[in-house]
């Protein structure tokens, strides 16, 4: 079956629409109770995939917690809450609720775990989360389709408490920046036979050149070299290192694996989004509306890779190319595949913005009118009547007396009939 042109794999399309309705049905549960479930897409087995086993990214204890979450799955025939740290830590047998809470960061950023959806009541009640656990690391595309927050989850743990967690996630930002730096689209659909088998060479060779899944071989071998248990910090952190935003009993779960075939939820809401700000290099660029949270933080990574003069006029083009739509060009579905070649093209010399002008112009356009509005105008002096003229004249001979007087000259001469006049002033002696 061919892959999907928008760069999301059918199968990720299918599980976005079971949770969906997950969220929906969870509805009609009672106001006020928080109540969780899990979904359980995938065949019924006490195994776990060969690619968790050896993954050479997650230690042990993430794996464990992996494997921790599938068990209760395997436990509940597929209907029930999401396991809390202390069932996790009870289960993988591992006594520090923030290593718990650090695995489950460390998933989500290799994207092992999905946080789907924040689930509200009717009221805005937080009610829980909606996850998805998966037998094999996602693509980026179906990430950021299923998680309108990943791209900022990745940017806001760079901060997080625990090192182990920023490591992993400056791996695989590293390894985006890699990809994007060498020319490669790091949304485009890569067929899975061959992300496998990348997968396991690199995980059963050391130092091969190949990927796994998310990250480029250079940033596993630096991640191997900075591999190193802190449990024994991770002990004294608990109640700060709840990245992962959930209580005991309040997730829906959803497991998947490559056959979906079962859905069951009880928690009521719906779903919120979750937006990020962008970066303090790229706050002054005047941004297409369209582009997401997720969208615009990935953007701003391919932008970085030409230089600054250029960014504005290539978002200007590719909000051109919105606008195109809208008089009959066909659609565009992958916004970013679009922004990678305008890059691409300017790194090449090729770039001749065409669109982008139009969006320019109007964007100037706006501008000097915001200006022109925000200067005050100097009101111009109505036009002088006849009576206000001859009023005006006589405080002018008023004043002038008075300058005569002052310097002892004789008052004018009064004119003739004609206009001429009756004699000459002298000036006054002084006394």
């Amino acid at each position: 079956m061919d892959e999907p042109a928008s760069g999301v794999r059918a199968h990720a399309q299918a599980l976005d629409a079971l949770i969906r309705e997950a969220v929906v049905r969870a509805q009609a549960g009672k106001e006020g109770v928080e109540s969780d479930a899990m979904l359980f897409l995938g065949n019924r087995h006490q195994s776990f995939p060969a690619l968790m086993v050896r993954d050479p990214v997650l230690e042990p204890v993430d794996k464990l917690v992996w494997m921790a979450i599938m068990l209760t799955v395997y436990r509940s025939t597929g209907n029930t809450a999401f396991p809390g740290h202390d069932a996790i830590g009870r289960i993988a047998n591992i006594s520090s609720r923030s290593t718990v809470a650090r695995a489950i960061a460390v998933l989500r950023a290799t994207r092992w775990l999905t946080l789907c959806a924040r689930v509200r009541s009717a009221r805005g009640r937080f009610s829980g989360n909606v996850y998805a656990l998966h037998d094999e690391p996602l693509g980026l595309a179906d990430a950021l389709h299923l998680d309108d927050g990943y791209m900022a989850f990745l940017e806001a743990s760079l901060n997080h408490i625990h090192a182990r967690v920023r490591a992993v996630v400056r791996a695989v930002l590293d390894s985006m920046d890699e990809d994007i730096g060498a020319g490669r689209d790091v949304l485009a659909q890569i067929h899975l036979l061959q992300r496998r088998l990348e997968s396991m060479a690199l995980s059963g060779e050391a130092g091969t050149s190949r990927r796994f899944f998310a990250f480029t071989a250079s940033t596993v071998r630096q991640l191997w070299g900075q591999s190193g248990s802190t449990e024994a910090q991770d002990i004294h952190r608990d109640q700060n290192s709840n990245t992962v935003n959930h209580h005991d009993q309040n997730s829906v779960m959803v497991s998947s694996s490559s056959n979906i075939n079962k859905t069951t939820t009880t928690t009521p809401g719906v779903t919120e989004k979750k937006s990020a700000p962008g970066c303090g290099e790229f706050r002054s660029l005047v941004w297409p509306s369209r582009l997401d949270a997720n969208q615009r933080i990935i953007a701003e990574r391919y932008l970085r890779t030409i230089g600054a003069e250029h960014r504005q006029t290539v978002l200007d083009e590719l909000e051109g190319r919105f606008r195109a739509e809208a008089k009959g060009m066909d659609p565009l579905y992958d916004e970013l595949s679009f922004l990678h070649a305008l890059c691409k093209a300017v790194t090449a010399g090729k770039f001749n913005p065409r669109l982008g002008l139009r969006v320019c112009s109007d964007r100037t356009g706006r501008a000097k009118t915001r200006m022109s509005a925000s200067t005050p105008r100097i009101a111009e002096p109505a036009e002088e009547t006849a009576e206000q003229r001859i009023e005006r004249m006589a405080h002018a001979r008023e004043h002038m007396a008075k300058i005569r007087a002052i310097l002892g000259m004789a008052p004018p001469a009064e004119k003739s009939a004609d206009g001429s006049a009756g004699g000459q002033e002298r000036p006054k002696a002084p006394s």
